[in-house]
């Protein structure tokens, strides 16, 4: 699992922390071997993230973006093409496949986090599916870089 990392925070991020979020993902990259990002791609908070790794990905062709997506939906055909463009791959876990679709994003970020090495904290409330998700990655023992 050497490579992976995964990012959360509130999907109404206001704080704009580009440049932290670019300088933090750049050190992964350097100093940890971090090549593979993993993005649920659902709020502020996961397009700065992506938006970091895109800058990186440009100049670093071993830099990969993936979106996991947590169930079916139709944007994936809709916007298909624009998808692909902003990722390197698109997955739905079939880990999660067939959960109830209320629990499905908490499945999404579980798997998330159980494959990545290194989480990443955006999170600045006690409440939320990216406060819970840091929680997780906590409790499995996981580096979590808080931002």
């Amino acid at each position: 699992m050497n490579g992976y990392c995964c990012g959360f925070g509130h999907r109404d991020d206001y704080k704009n922390r580009t440049r932290e979020i670019r300088l933090m993902i750049g050190n992964l990259i350097a100093e940890k071997g971090i090549t593979v990002f993993l993005t649920g791609g659902m709020g502020a908070f996961d397009a700065a993230f992506s938006s970091a790794v895109r800058f990186f990905r440009q100049s670093n062709g071993e830099v990969r973006l993936i979106l996991v997506r947590p169930y079916f939906s139709d944007t994936l055909n809709t916007d298909k093409a624009l998808l692909e463009t902003l990722y390197d791959d698109i997955i739905i876990p079939g880990a999660i496949a067939g959960c109830h679709y209320k629990s499905a994003i908490t499945q999404r970020n579980h798997w998330m986090i159980e494959q990545s090495e290194i989480v990443v904290s955006g999170v600045f409330r006690n409440y939320g599916g990216a406060w819970e998700a840091i929680r997780y990655a906590e409790k499995l023992g996981k580096t979590v870089i808080r931002l």
